[in-house]
C-alpha cells in the first residue's frame, strides 16, 4: 500500500447566533490521514444497542402484542423492525439493566395468558406483564437481525436459575429443550453473550468486588452454552465509571484462573450526566449546557485509558475485552411523563455526542469491542420514540446509520489540528475525526464539528490518491436543541453531500454542530 497523506485546511465562518449561520473571520485548521499504515478492526458490535424493561422501551415501543392494529409479526412492531434493520444493529442486551437483576426467566415462557406478572420497582412501581419473554426477544433480535446478549440475574437468582436458562434456550434433548419446543420453538436458539450480573456495585446487589468474583466464578462455571458450533461469550460485572476496584479484583482473579472458569469481556457503564441526578434539560437549553455536556462526554477516552491500563497489566494480549454495555446521554425526564420510565427528547447535541464516543470507541478498538448505548427505543439517549401507531427517527438514530460504513472496518490513523472551540472557561478540540477502510477496501472519513458558531471549509489534498470524488451525508440542525417530533419529524435529518476532487483537492464544507460521513469515490 502506497504511503497517503491527507491534508486538510480549514477555513472556518464564525457565526453571530447559534442558531443563524452568519460569515465571519476564518480560522485555520489541519488533518493529516496516513492510509500507509492500519489499526485494529472497529468490530460491528461496537455498535450494539440495549433494551430493558423500562417505561416504553418493550412495552409499546417494540412489542404491541399480536392482537395490536399496530402492524406488528407475532406481536412486534414491522415499523421498529424496519428502522433497527436499516441502521443493521449487530447485538442487543435485553432483559437489563437493573431490571435483569430482578428477572426470573420462568415468568417469561409458556401461554400468555398463564405468564405470572409482577412488580418493576426498578422503573416506576408499574406492573411487568412479562407478556415479553425470552421467546419474544429471540423473534425480535432475529426479525432485525443482530445477535442476543443476555443478562443474567446474579441478584436475586442463583447459579442453578441461569444453568437451566441457557439449557432451555440452546440444548437439545433434555426436558428443558423439550420444554422450549412444547412453547413453540424445537430449534435451539444462539446465545452469542451473556452478561453475569449487572451493577453488582450498585443496584445489582452493592457487592464488594471479591464477593462479586466468587459469584462470578460459579456463574461462569455452570452457564454453558449447549448448541454445538457456537461460541458464547461471557461479560463480568467491571467498574462504576473511574471506581477501579473491579477492574483491579476481577482481572488479577482471571489472570490467575484456574481451567474451570473464564470471562471473554468486562463491563463498563458511564454516562454523559453533568451531575447526579440527572437535571441537564433535554430541550431549551443553551451553549454552557450544550459545551458542558459534551466536554464530559469526551472524557470517556480517559476513562478507557484508566481501566485499559489495569487490563493490560494482566492481560497484555487483550484477550478480555472492554465492553461498555451502557453509554450515553442521561437528561432529565420529559416533563409529564412518570419520572421512573426515563423518557427523555433527542437532540442535534445528543447526535454530536453519538459521534464522539463512536471516534473514542473506534480510537480503542484494540480493548473496546462492545458497546451498548442505553437505550434503543422511548428510554434516555434512544434510535426511535414511539406514540401509539406513531414513530420518529431521532439525531442519535441518524448517526448509528451514517457510520454503518465503519461497522469491521480497519482503523486508519489521523492526527488532527482543528483549533480549539470555547465556551466560557469550557475548551474543547474543535474538529474531531477517524478514517477506516471497509472489508471492500474503501476509504471512509467521519468527522464532528462541535463548534456551535463555526462553519469549516475543508480543502482536502489527495495527491496519489486515486479518487475522483468523495460522497456521503452530513447531519446538522438550525440549533444545538434541535429535535424531531411527530409534527416535524425531519428537522434534524442527514442531508447528502458531495464534492469533486480537482487538481487532487478536494474541497468541502462543515457546518456547526455537525457529523459529516464521506466516502471516497474512483
Amino acid at each position: 500500500m502506497r504511503s497517503l497523506c491527507l491534508r486538510v485546511s480549514a477555513l472556518v465562518l464564525a457565526l453571530s447566533t447559534i442558531g443563524a449561520h452568519a460569515a465571519g473571520a476564518a480560522i485555520g485548521a489541519s488533518l493529516t490521514l496516513d492510509a500507509a499504515h492500519s489499526g485494529p478492526v472497529i468490530d460491528r458490535h461496537i455498535f450494539g444497542q440495549f433494551a430493558e424493561h423500562l417505561g416504553h422501551g418493550i412495552e409499546e415501543g417494540v412489542w404491541v402484542g399480536p392482537s395490536s392494529t399496530i402492524p406488528n409479526t407475532r406481536g412486534i412492531r414491522n415499523d421498529v423492525v424496519a428502522a433497527l434493520k436499516a441502521i443493521k444493529v449487530p447485538v442487543v442486551r435485553w432483559p437489563g439493566g437493573c431490571f435483569a437483576d430482578e428477572y426470573h426467566w420462568r415468568n417469561g415462557i409458556g401461554p400468555a395468558n398463564q405468564r405470572r406478572a409482577g412488580l418493576n420497582p426498578n422503573w416506576g412501581g408499574v406492573i411487568e406483564p412479562n407478556t415479553f419473554g425470552t421467546h419474544e426477544f429471540m423473534d425480535f433480535v432475529d426479525q432485525i437481525g443482530a445477535e442476543a446478549y443476555i443478562s443474567a440475574n446474579v441478584g436475586t437468582g442463583t447459579p442453578r436459575e441461569a444453568a437451566e436458562w441457557l439449557e432451555y434456550m440452546t440444548a437439545e434433548h433434555t426436558a428443558l429443550s423439550d420444554e422450549r419446543a412444547a412453547n413453540g420453538h424445537p430449534a435451539p436458539y444462539k446465545v452469542a453473550y451473556l452478561g453475569i450480573g449487572n451493577e453488582s456495585w450498585g443496584c445489582g446487589g452493592a457487592m464488594s468486588a471479591e464477593h462479586y468474583l466468587e459469584q462470578l466464578k460459579m456463574y461462569a462455571r455452570y452457564s454453558r452454552n449447549y448448541l454445538p458450533g457456537q461460541t458464547m461469550h461471557k461479560v463480568a460485572v467491571g467498574p462504576d465509571g473511574a471506581k477501579t476496584e473491579y477492574t483491579e479484583t476481577i482481572m488479577k482473579a482471571w489472570r490467575d484462573k484456574v481451567w474451570s472458569w473464564d470471562i471473554d469481556g468486562l463491563s463498563l457503564h458511564s454516562y454523559t450526566v453533568n451531575g447526579w441526578p440527572p437535571a441537564q434539560k433535554a430541550t431549551g437549553f443553551g451553549e454552557a449546557e450544550y459545551a458542558s455536556f459534551l466536554k464530559e462526554t469526551l472524557g470517556m477516552d480517559d476513562l478507557i485509558n484508566t481501566h485499559a491500563a489495569i487490563m493490560d497489566k494482566y492481560d497484555p494480549a487483550k484477550k478480555v475485552a472492554l465492553v461498555v454495555d451502557e453509554w450515553g446521554a442521561w437528561l432529565a425526564p420529559t416533563p409529564g411523563t412518570n419520572p421512573g420510565f426515563l423518557m427523555q427528547q433527542n437532540s442535534q447535541r445528543d447526535a454530536v455526542l453519538a459521534a464522539l464516543n463512536f471516534n473514542i470507541f473506534a480510537r480503542h478498538a484494540d480493548r473496546v469491542r462492545m458497546t451498548n448505548i442505553a437505550q434503543m427505543v422511548n428510554v434516555l439517549q434512544a434510535m426511535v420514540i414511539t406514540d401509539k401507531e406513531r414513530m420518529l427517527l431521532t439525531p442519535t438514530y441518524h448517526v448509528f446509520k451514517m457510520y454503518v460504513p465503519f461497522h469491521d472496518a480497519r482503523l486508519v490513523p489521523v492526527h488532527v489540528d482543528g483549533g480549539t472551540y470555547s465556551a466560557g472557561a469550557i475548551h474543547m478540540p474543535r474538529v474531531d475525526a477517524i478514517a477506516a477502510r471497509d472489508p471492500a477496501g474503501k476509504l471512509w472519513l467521519a468527522v464532528t464539528n462541535v463548534d456551535p458558531h463555526a462553519a469549516v471549509t475543508l480543502a482536502v489534498d489527495l495527491s496519489g490518491v486515486s479518487a475522483a470524488a468523495a460522497v456521503g451525508e452530513t447531519l446538522t440542525a438550525p440549533r444545538i436543541d434541535a429535535v424531531n417530533t411527530f409534527d416535524a419529524p425531519t428537522t434534524v435529518a442527514p442531508k447528502p453531500v458531495s464534492a469533486r476532487v480537482v487538481n487532487h483537492k478536494l474541497v468541502l464544507t462543515l457546518a456547526p454542530e455537525s457529523v459529516t460521513v464521506l466516502g471516497l469515490q474512483p
